[in-house]
């Protein structure tokens, strides 16, 4: 399965650029901060582990986004 990842600075049109590439290419949007946000409101596990970082203002360590992923 081949993946695109889109990255740059906040305001770049990281968002935009890959709703825009779903949409043509019939592709999954997997947006981490929309993906972190939904299991901080839902209070899951590693919503709350994510959160805890978060609160820090430390980035989320890959393997907890991962989790939410997979």
């Amino acid at each position: 399965m081949r993946r695109v990842v889109f990255l740059g600075p906040p305001g770049a049109g990281k968002g935009t650029q890959a709703a825009r590439c779903a949409r043509e290419r019939k592709l999954p949007h997997i947006a981490t901060g929309d993906l972190l946000r939904q299991n901080v409101e839902s209070g899951t596990l590693l919503g709350r582990k994510a959160k805890a970082f978060m609160d820090r203002g430390e980035l989320v360590p890959d393997d907890l986004v991962i989790g939410m992923v997979d």
